[in-house]
């Protein structure tokens, strides 16, 4: 594989050659800056280009001789893309806080890192016997380990190379590796200082675009190099072999299974297993449809002798209410006013004689 391609009409739509406000240029990167416009500097893109290509040829070199990069950005707008990058070429990252002697106390920080494996193994293996506060502080250990940690935590030794986004924020990362003598593969803005990076590549490094446009050259370049080393080493990159436990298969095998067809006995072709796993999977989903549809009636069946017993004790009850009003005489509509009348009446003529008696007592 190639290094990859770009252009620069892709690097002015990503905006690479916006750099910072004139008033905070950093001198040191005046002979990178093309003009001034809108009291912005804007960076001459014909002498980025063939320093980001020579940039992208010395990680290919790294790769393929079997070293590997470490990619380095922990501003809000380059976490992301460095962890999907690193992550894509198989390589390191660190996208949170820089911890001081990351490279320089490697030894420290390798402990941090069993440190960190550790837990994971005892909060997989099973959390029995710890109280609540213990398994509340072992994960919040492992928290803060795995933000700061969780992107090298597979790396064994030192890497061979670093990649930076915006070396301002980086500059204890570039100083370790200075002090060092790694190599740094660098995006340089027009405020920052160029000194301690090996592979400047002038450039806009607060524009998304711009940063995402970076790691995904950067990890083209890598998976490159990953393939010229297996190469190398004689595998097909592009060929994926699966190993069984029990070994390679035997030869007498293959000769019995080459001899199988003149004995008469027939083999399935690929195809032919394939056809006979699809009248299989129909055969299959005719039989759940069928068991589908004698469910649905065995429950519509049931639902119907569940009903004809509410109709049986309605109808019985209807019964029994014929029967008790047997006796008792439909009363009419005009009966109820009938009767009605003469209770009134008969209220009346009882008041009469009560005031005739009040009126004789009163005149004796």
């Amino acid at each position: 594989m190639s290094l990859p391609k770009f252009s620069m009409r892709q690097l002015i739509e990503c905006g690479v050659h916006y750099g910072h406000q004139s008033h905070r240029w950093n001198p040191l990167m005046g002979e990178f800056i093309h003009s001034k416009r809108n009291g912005i500097h804007i960076i001459d893109l014909t002498k980025t280009i063939p320093m980001l290509d020579a940039a992208l040829h010395a990680v290919f070199e790294t790769i393929s001789k079997g070293g590997s990069v470490l990619f380095v950005g922990t501003k809000r707008q380059a976490q992301k893309p460095v962890a999907e990058a690193a992550g894509r070429c198989a390589q390191f990252y660190i996208n949170q806080r820089w911890l001081g002697g990351t490279l320089t106390n490697w030894h420290t920080v390798s402990n941090s890192i069993g440190r960190l494996k550790s837990i994971d193994e005892k909060l997989e293996s099973g959390i029995e016997g710890l109280t609540k506060r213990e398994l509340l502080g072992m994960r919040r250990e492992q928290g803060k380990l795995q933000a700061s940690l969780g992107g090298i935590r597979d790396m064994k030794s030192l890497p061979d190379m670093l990649f930076v986004v915006d070396v301002k924020k980086e500059a204890l990362a570039v100083a370790e590796a200075k002090k060092l003598g790694i190599p740094v593969v660098a995006v340089v803005d027009t405020n920052c200082s160029p000194d301690g990076v090996t592979f400047l590549v002038p450039g806009n490094d607060d524009a998304s675009r711009a940063i995402n446009l970076y790691c995904d050259l950067f990890a083209q370049a890598a998976l490159g190099g990953l393939q010229l080393e297996m190469s190398a080493k004689g595998v097909d990159p592009g060929k994926s072999v699966a190993v069984d436990e029990a070994g390679p298969p035997d030869s007498s095998q293959d000769s019995e299974v080459a001899e199988a067809p003149e004995s008469g006995t027939e083999y399935a072709t690929d195809e032919s297993v394939r056809a006979d796993a699809t009248e299989a999977d129909a055969t299959e989903a005719d039989a759940i449809e069928a068991d589908a549809i004698e469910a649905d009636a065995a429950e519509k069946i049931q639902s119907k002798k569940d009903e004809k017993p509410t109709e049986e004790t309605a109808v019985s009850t209807g019964n029994e209410d014929a029967s008790v009003n047997e006796g008792i005489p439909e009363a009419k509509e005009g009966d109820g006013d009938q009767a009605a009348e003469p209770e009134a009446n008969g209220s009346k003529v009882s008041s009469k004689p009560t005031k005739s008696k009040s009126k004789a007592k009163s005149k004796e």
